[in-house]
């Protein structure tokens, strides 16, 4: 069996531990869906079954899922500010929204400081994510 693989990267998400199930999951979804544009280097090679049938690619790292308080995720996306990582956040406005016009606009009608962020998502070098990170425990 090969030993684990090492990334010098990591990609987390954080998500506010008061979210519903389904919000969670959509969350992430959205959260994630924005990486590959800055980063496109974390997307493997396509995947094929024994058929020939052929499957979009994926993350070819590990996608680390983190909860927290709402303090955690402001002091989180604070500190994101500060470094040099690829981010993306969902607010909690985006809950009443229908399509992609309407999110950015939502999010560009509050100050950085006003954001009622339910989550985030981070990648860049692993020591900044993990500061970044810092107080916040795996989902579980």
């Amino acid at each position: 069996m090969n030993a684990p693989v090492r990334f010098s990267t990591k990609i987390a998400v954080l998500l506010r531990d008061d979210l519903l199930g389904w919000q969670r999951l959509n969350v992430t979804a959205f959260l994630v869906s924005g990486i590959p544009m800055a980063a496109p280097d974390v997307i493997g090679d396509p995947y094929a079954d024994a058929d020939d049938v052929s499957y979009l690619p994926m993350f070819r790292q590990p996608v680390l899922i983190f909860e927290g308080g709402k303090e955690l995720l402001k002091a989180a996306h604070g500190r994101a500010l500060t470094r040099d990582v690829a981010m993306s956040i969902f607010t909690s406005d985006l809950f009443a929204t229908g399509h992609d016009a309407d999110n950015r606009a939502a999010v560009r009608a509050v100050r950085t400081e006003d954001l009622d962020l339910v989550g985030l998502a981070v990648h860049g070098p692993r020591t900044a994510i993990d500061k970044i990170l810092k107080g916040a425990v795996m989902h579980r």
